[in-house]
């Protein structure tokens, strides 16, 4: 025997027209001529001429003992058996690379597998589809089409076919017709190959020739799945539009395995699992947290960073944002009659120059970025927008009040409840002009109003009884031009909170009710910190900032600064000298120029401080307020590249909405519902679940709560979910929850 010293040079360039056989995810066969080349991850590994029976069997030995493929997949792809294939290696471990000759190689008449496209091909033909249709999809032509399907005589099964021939294996007998061929909330066709939902190795196939741009989701029953109970969160996802808002304005993100619809879930999933960062994947089994998505793996770190920058890089994320509001307001349009507004600062800690704002929280100015949020009357998020180079209240309300008035239309009447930030009598002018009416806390000087004048209001409001000592009466700004309403709260420790609002058609106490309800954004934004890491950090690239973007002047900023400590200096000697005045007495200087004598060092103090007072305010006055951002000084002004950030801040609002669907349909079924609603949503989707699966549908059943009337509340409110009939987003299977039974 004859054992060939040399190959020839093997081609660096793939030919398109072969089809490789594929082994496995990893590895691929395929043929140049009378040349076979065997890749492991697209690398070429061995080659041999075809006649070498020899090189090919020691081509498959390897394939096995370096773990890239095992024994069933090598010998299946290769045409032979496993059994060959495992008498193959004894003989090579025995007699090394000789003892392999005395095998004939591949049986007459065994044809290796064919390729996926050949594979796609009949799958499609098998599911009803036309020549012409199936080549369309395909991108190939008829003739192509036609040879392949001519070729399949015997060797394929259909997949209908396959699934009723091997249903002694388990996972075949799962694999329905419902999940072979699905339409999604979309309208959008979607297919599989894959007849394994742990094994979806051809589907990622498919994906690399660009042929698939998202996996179907397939599913297999199993007992106490871990956190498979945020499968429950799915209708009120779906029911937000969410899924059919970024398939409008996204359309797709390409050929892939992951595609838009199964990234934009696997994010809110994650959000709702309290998985806060990518990062946080790494602790959790990406085969546990698939089978969740109906896929054999979840997306891993590095691949939910690189979709998440391909999004981004569309800079559609404010697009997004405001198709994902105009979907709520759609759904949820009562609640706007008060909005609140408030800004929330997040504060930065890296390298980069950007602007600073005031945390209150920290009680400095940081480099900071700040989101205005918009919340309804009940606290839930409508939508975000991220204030260029950290504006204020009254300088976003205007904004800010544009895209409402696009969202409501334009004859609704809006409250808008603010903090005193926002207080600016001219500003509340040209809101109320725009349709809009105002709610806010006074701010500047008052004088306080006779304890004789309050009057105790009592009123039911929400289900809740309320109660305040009250004060209304009206009152004017801008020298009469601007006539508003001022109701105020009387404290029983004898502080007075006064409220200003241009809302006359309410009692007084609904409007102090309204405007004391702003706890529900403060307890918003603390959830969110605390939930869902509003804060974090989601793109550490930095964009730079227009250089004609006006901006405050720091220069006059630290003029202000050294203007307020004269003035605090100055003050500091006017009490002094005023305490000694009072307690001088008279002596040997009787007169006044006598006590300015004897008290010449504290009055030459304030003297100089009078001096350097007006010296700045000069100065101050001739410095401008805002200058161009290229006029400033030291290392470039930069910001934070926004589109990622609001990407993941329209996810973690879908998502705390999705919380707050599943709290609205469980409050009549839980008593205690407002003090601990949210927690026991929270605990039910972290729990287990049992997944069985159905001609038609996908059933859930949650495992028991702590307690028998915690878990009757959740089943209460799954009976409310199975009657919205809502199918699993890619799929065509209904829904159906439910809470097993406590152990007797």
């Amino acid at each position: 025997m004859k054992i060939p010293n040399s190959q020839p040079e093997l081609p660096l360039v793939h030919s398109p027209q072969i089809d490789p056989v594929i082994i496995n995810a990893r590895c691929a066969l395929r043929q140049e001529g009378d040349l076979r080349v065997l890749s492991v991850a697209g690398l070429p590994m061995h080659h041999w001429q075809a006649k070498d029976q020899i090189a090919e069997a020691y081509a498959m030995i390897q394939l096995v003992q370096c773990g890239y493929a095992d024994q069933n997949d090598v010998a299946q792809a290769f045409g032979y058996t496993a059994r060959t294939l495992r008498n193959y290696q004894r003989r090579y471990e025995s007699g090394g690379i000789c003892a392999l000759g005395k095998f004939s190689g591949r049986p007459q008449g065994k044809q290796a597998q064919p390729s996926p496209w050949v594979r796609t091909a009949q799958m499609l033909k098998n599911n009803g589809h036309s020549i012409r249709n199936i080549a369309h999809r395909l991108k190939v032509s008829i003739g192509a089409v036609s040879k392949w399907l001519a070729r399949q005589n015997k060797s394929i099964v259909p997949p209908t076919e396959m699934s009723a021939g091997r249903a002694a294996n388990p996972v075949s007998k799962i694999v329905l017709g419902s999940q072979t061929k699905s339409t999604t909330n979309e309208n959008r066709e979607q297919w599989s190959l894959d007849s394994d939902p742990a094994n979806r190795a051809l589907d990622r196939i498919l994906a690399r020739l660009g042929k698939l741009d998202d996996a179907q989701p397939l599913f297999y029953p199993g007992k106490k799945i871990s956190r498979a109970g945020v499968l429950l969160a799915i209708p009120a996802l779906v029911q937000s539009g969410v899924f059919s808002v970024a398939q409008e304005v996204y359309g797709s993100i390409g050929p892939a395995f992951y595609g838009l619809r199964t990234t934009i879930l696997a994010l809110l999933l994650l959000a709702l699992l309290r998985i806060k960062r990518s990062e946080g994947l790494k602790e959790h089994r990406p085969t546990d947290l698939g089978r969740l998505l109906g896929l054999d793996r979840a997306p891993e770190v590095k691949t939910l960073r690189r979709k998440l920058m391909d999004l981004a890089a569309l800079g559609k994320a404010d697009v997004f944002g405001r198709r994902l509001a105009q979907a709520r307001v759609a759904r949820h349009g009562a609640m706007l009659g008060f909005l609140y507004i408030d800004g929330h600062v997040r504060v930065y800690h890296g390298k980069k120059r950007i602007p600073k704002t005031y945390s209150t929280r920290m009680r400095l100015a940081l480099p900071a970025t700040t989101d205005y949020w918009v919340n309804d009357k009940a606290g839930d998020p409508v939508f975000v927008v991220t204030a260029e180079f950290n504006e204020g209240v009254t300088a976003m309300l205007p904004k800010l009040l544009e895209q409402i008035r696009s969202l409501v239309g334009k004859k609704r009447r809006v409250t808008i409840v603010f903090d005193r930030g926002g207080w600016s009598p001219k500003l509340f002018l040209k809101i109320i002009q725009a349709g809009f009416d105002i709610l806010t806390y006074r701010k500047g000087k008052w004088r306080d109003i006779p304890r004789a004048q309050f009057a105790e209001s009592t009123k039911r409001i929400e289900g809740r009884k309320v109660s305040y000592e009250l004060n209304d009466r009206n009152i004017r700004l801008l020298k009469g031009r601007l006539r508003l309403r001022q109701i105020t709260k009387l404290s029983s420790n004898g502080h007075q909170t006064p409220i200003v609002t241009s809302r006359r058609d309410l009692p007084a106490i609904v409007v102090a009710y309204r405007m004391f309800e702003r706890w529900r954004q403060e307890n918003f934004f603390k959830y969110l910190l605390e939930e869902y890491a509003i804060d974090a950090l989601a793109d550490y690239r930095a964009e730079p900032e227009d250089p004609e973007r006006l901006v405050p002047n720091p220069e006059r900023r630290k003029l202000e600064k050294q203007l307020a400590e004269a003035r605090a200096k100055m003050k500091s000697a006017q009490v002094l000298y005023g305490e000694a005045l009072m307690s001088y007495k008279k002596g040997k200087r009787p007169t006044v120029h006598g006590f300015k004598i004897a008290h010449g060092s504290l009055g030459k103090q304030i003297q100089e401080a009078q001096s350097k007072i007006e010296a700045l305010q000069a100065q101050r006055n001739q410095t401008p307020k805002r200058i161009k951002v290229k006029e400033l000084s030291g290392e470039p002004l930069v910001r934070l590249s926004p589109q990622r950030k609001h990407l993941t801040n329209c996810i973690k609002m879908v998502a705390y909405q999705a919380e707050s669907d599943l709290l609205a349909l469980l409050r009549p079924h839980y008593a205690r519902a407002d003090q601990e609603g949210r927690t026991l949503i929270t605990t039910a989707l972290q729990s287990e679940a049992d997944l069985e699966l159905g001609p038609e549908e996908l059933k859930i059943t949650l495992a028991p709560l702590s307690s028998e009337h915690r878990s009757k509340a959740i089943a209460t409110t799954c009976e409310t979910l199975n009657q919205m009939e809502i199918r699993f987003p890619g799929t065509t299977l209904r829904l159906r929850f439910g809470v097993a039974q406590l152990p007797a």
